[in-house]
């Protein structure tokens, strides 16, 4: 199985038994993809500690993703672990299945429906129509003034100065669902969820 960028750490010591002066507040998190680049890529560019961060892009549909998790954790001590699908055209049962089986197991989700692109499009503004991958691909076009690339390496540093605009965006646009049925929300993200961790246990940017 070919993986992105492991930090993985021994497990000889707990967090709790490191110094308290040391990352105080330092989070262990493993992050889950359905793709192999354009997510791992993106979420790679936080400044969260390296030794603490850990992405798998596995280019696996959203159950068999959510199976591999549970391998996953078990080969590590993590505090949040996370995994990052899209709705895409994949059945209902299919989307709520894995949904399900992360809920029961602790697994925390951040997915898109339509496709991920939706988080990079709320960077630049607020919508609530739902529209094709192809239709957010040509959005992404026209807002970043050049073509988007799907699989880009630079595209968290040209987002990074709207995060806040995005997550704003993010939660007004899941705000609009209620009851909250996450398969038949489109569009919809909970992205916003998993960068706000990991802004919060980030360095800042300049140190």
């Amino acid at each position: 199985m070919k993986k992105t960028k492991s930090f993985l750490l021994p497990k000889a010591r707990s967090y709790m038994q490191r110094r308290v002066n040391e990352y105080p507040t330092r989070q262990r998190f493993l992050i889950v993809c359905e793709g192999k680049k354009t997510e791992p890529h993106y979420f790679e560019k936080f400044r969260v500690p390296s030794l603490v961060v850990n992405v798998e892009g596995l280019g696996m549909n959203t159950l068999r993703l959510v199976q591999e998790t549970l391998e996953l954790q078990k080969q590590n001590e993590y505090d949040q672990i996370w995994c990052v699908f899209d709705k895409d055209d994949f059945p209902d049962k299919n989307f709520n299945d894995a949904m399900a089986l992360a809920k029961k197991n602790g697994i925390k989700v951040a997915y898109s429906n339509q496709s991920f692109e939706l988080w990079y499009v709320l960077h630049f503004c607020y919508m609530h129509t739902a529209i094709t991958r192809a239709d957010y691909m040509k959005m992404l076009d026209e807002k970043l003034e050049h073509e988007y690339k799907k699989n880009s390496e630079t595209i968290f540093d040209e987002l990074r100065q709207h995060q806040a605009t995005a997550i704003k965006n993010a939660k007004k646009l899941l705000s609009q669902y209620n009851p909250s049925k996450p398969a038949k929300d489109d569009p919809s993200t909970t992205v916003h969820k998993l960068v706000e961790q990991l802004l919060e246990f980030s360095k800042p940017f300049g140190t």
